[in-house]
């Protein structure tokens, strides 16, 4: 009789769990590709604006609504996104916002009317924070081991903070080449992919179910507090500050949020759960997050305003001119910045990308003082170091706001953290805008010319996004509290779940 050969338990063990690992890793590159076409989009409509305005006939007022409306909408669904895929499961919340955002961009890429694009960039922004908001959460929850979780975050952020300046290239390679038009008909073939691909790729895990968080009320309040402010945030510089549009509007986003805050405090199923907005590390480092992120779209805005309107690049160079510093994240984002983290902390590595940053914006601001400026070496290496702040700073940030999340809260957490930068993006904008627009008529009644007027105009928003970098930095030198352990920083809890947390205790960082 022969014998049968019978595979060792240890030897099948090892194969499933490589083949799971390898599936984790395939799974994190799809869900990633979404979000690279999710991010270019934000970005990539900025070099289209002239293109889109001459062919459909916008007045300069209404061309701020392309963008507006895609951001008014991406920022206020976040938050109710992130909840719900810890309640009805991730997998199907991500792919009902990939679906959304690619029927959007198709209609983007017919859209023929003021009114069409406009309606289909809000749908976009609704397909975009569905999807987004479960992007961090897949990584708290597949990716538990420390090291794998730094190589996934690291990843996640070469797409997302690298993902800005390569849109402005794609912009303008396609709206020279093609027409703008197709920097959204780009996006429905990657949509169709990315959708195909995860839906046999990525892993479900199930959610703890509508009843346990299906807070109705609750969701329309905060989502109602977030659309209303962001509108009353974005259309500022247009009505004014002061005006009656503005405090109006952001009156009833303060009562909303109020009236939010009361119903989490009385319903046994809230939306947010008083434990997660006890979480320091979350709450602080989103904070830190959100001030420097203004600073960073202040980088976007006046570095692209300058390049092309003040030393006349086009699309193109404009695009080219920001690859240094999405180079420098690139560079950082291949396991330098996890390695620093492992061997002096977060926090430090964070303080010191932060300096970095500042000192990249204050050579931009003095390096672009004037029409008659060359790019190297000033604006070459002032984008370098902007690039080499940036990243440093998000990954130890994305650390800490994960450290005491628990698997059940990751889509919520996710939601907080990018719900904190978008809008801080729109009042950054809207501040740094009003601020640079401003300090132009001044240069302009003066007597300056107009170039050397806008010139000095970019030159204070970048000194005020340098100002908010810096404050970035008092907050995390204040506020913030590294892991204590590596455990921590994967956000594996130290203790029972069944028992309760301990508070926590000022520490020194490692």
């Amino acid at each position: 009789m022969s014998d049968i050969i019978v595979p060792a338990p240890a030897a099948r063990s090892h194969s499933h769990s490589h083949s799971h690992s390898r599936r984790r890793w395939i799974g994190l590159l799809v869900v990633l590709t979404a979000q690279m076409m999710i991010i270019l989009d934000s970005s990539v409509v900025n070099v289209a604006l002239p293109a889109i305005q001459h062919d459909l006939h916008f007045s300069q007022a209404d061309l701020t609504w392309v963008v507006n409306a895609y951001m008014i909408s991406y920022g206020s669904f976040l938050l109710v996104a992130g909840r719900l895929g810890d309640l009805v499961g991730r997998k199907k919340i991500f792919l009902a916002g990939i679906a959304v955002f690619s029927v959007a961009s198709v209609a983007c890429g017919l859209a023929e009317d003021q009114a069409v694009l406009v309606a289909a960039r809000f749908t976009q922004g609704l397909g975009g924070a569905l999807a987004s908001a479960t992007v961090l959460a897949f990584i708290v929850t597949d990716f538990p081991q420390p090291l794998e979780r730094a190589r996934a975050m690291s990843i996640y952020l070469l797409v997302t903070v690298g993902g800005g300046s390569l849109g402005l290239l794609l912009g303008g390679v396609l709206t020279q080449t093609l027409g703008w038009h197709w920097i959204f008909v780009i996006n429905i073939p990657i949509g169709a992919l990315a959708l195909l691909a995860a839906v046999g790729l990525i892993s479900e895990h199930p959610g703890s179910g509508l009843r346990q968080g299906a807070d109705l009320p609750g969701a329309v309040l905060v989502t109602a507090a977030a659309l209303v402010g962001i509108n009353a945030i974005v259309r500022a510089s247009e009505h004014g500050w002061l005006s009656g549009y503005t405090l109006g509007l952001g009156a009833v986003s303060v009562v909303l949020l109020g009236a939010f805050g009361v119903r989490e405090s009385r319903t046994p199923n809230p939306l947010v759960p008083p434990r997660i907005l006890r979480l320091r590390s979350l709450i602080g480092s989103s904070a830190v997050r959100a001030v420097v992120a203004a600073g960073m779209y202040g980088v976007f805005f006046f570095g692209s305003l300058y390049l092309e309107q003040v030393l006349g690049y086009d699309a193109i160079r404009t695009g080219l001119a920001f690859l240094p510093q999405t180079l420098a994240v690139a560079a950082l984002s291949f396991g330098i910045t996890s390695r620093l983290v492992s061997s002096f902390g977060p926090r430090r590595v964070l303080v010191a990308g932060l300096a970095t940053m500042i000192v990249g914006l204050l050579l931009f601001a003095w390096s672009g003082d004037g029409e008659h400026v060359h790019y190297f070496p000033g604006l070459f290496f002032a984008f370098v170091l902007v690039g080499l702040g940036a990243g440093a700073v998000f990954m130890p940030l994305l650390t800490m706001a994960v450290a005491n999340v628990v698997p059940a809260d990751a889509g919520l957490a996710s939601g907080i953290v990018n719900v904190s930068m978008q809008i801080s993006a729109a009042v950054g904008l809207a501040v740094l805008g009003t601020l640079s627009s401003n300090r132009t008529a001044s240069l302009l009644a003066e007597g300056r010319t107009p170039l050397d007027a806008l010139a000095g105009g970019c030159r204070l928003g970048l000194l005020v996004s340098a100002g908010c970098v810096a404050f970035g930095l008092l907050l995390a030198v204040t506020v913030l509290r590294a892991p204590r352990t590596m455990r921590e920083a994967a956000g594996i809890p130290t203790q029972p779940t069944s028992e309760p947390a301990l508070p926590e205790q000022p520490i020194s960082a490692p």
